[in-house]
């Protein structure tokens, strides 16, 4: 076995996200305040972790060696990821303007169907609930339980 690019960015990753998770434990804490300026970025960090130690797992574990053109291979479709990243950037803009609750709405709405297009009105309806929920799931954890104030909108006022 040996590692390949995926699994030597994974270890990069990984030293970069134990590092800074130390770091972040060693913010100082404010008694008046009950979550921390470190609280956070533990939660990113830890995931960032969590998923670079499995994508060196993941490039351990691969048996053959990845040929760019096999016939029957999924293409690498770079349009897909111009557009994920176009939807991230219109969400950051419209935060700000629409607000946290109606942007999330509009951008994982979108990004999901920039991913899968739906065929039928069933998986419309899906894509929707989906989207909904987790704006509403998203909403009521960071705003009710953990009092973090999210963007109102300055066109909508909500």
């Amino acid at each position: 076995m040996s590692i390949g690019r995926d699994g030597i960015a994974g270890l990069v990753l990984l030293a970069i996200s134990l590092v800074l998770l130390v770091k972040s434990f060693q913010l100082p804490s404010l008694p008046i305040v009950p979550v921390g300026p470190g609280f956070y970025p533990s939660i990113v960090l830890c995931f960032m972790a969590a998923a670079s130690a499995l994508l060196v797992l993941q490039d351990l574990m691969k048996r053959a060696p990845v040929v760019a053109d096999v016939p029957g291979a999924p293409r690498r479709n770079y349009r897909l990821v111009v557009i994920a990243f176009a939807i991230v950037g219109i969400y950051v803009v419209l935060l700000p303007l629409l607000g946290f609750r109606l942007a999330t709405v509009l951008f994982v709405g979108s990004l999901q169907a920039a991913l899968g297009r739906p065929r039928t009105p069933r998986q419309w309806a899906v894509l929707a609930a989906i989207a909904l929920g987790t704006a509403m799931v998203s909403y009521f954890v960071f705003e009710r339980y953990l009092l973090v104030l999210l963007p109102r909108g300055a066109w909508t006022g909500f």
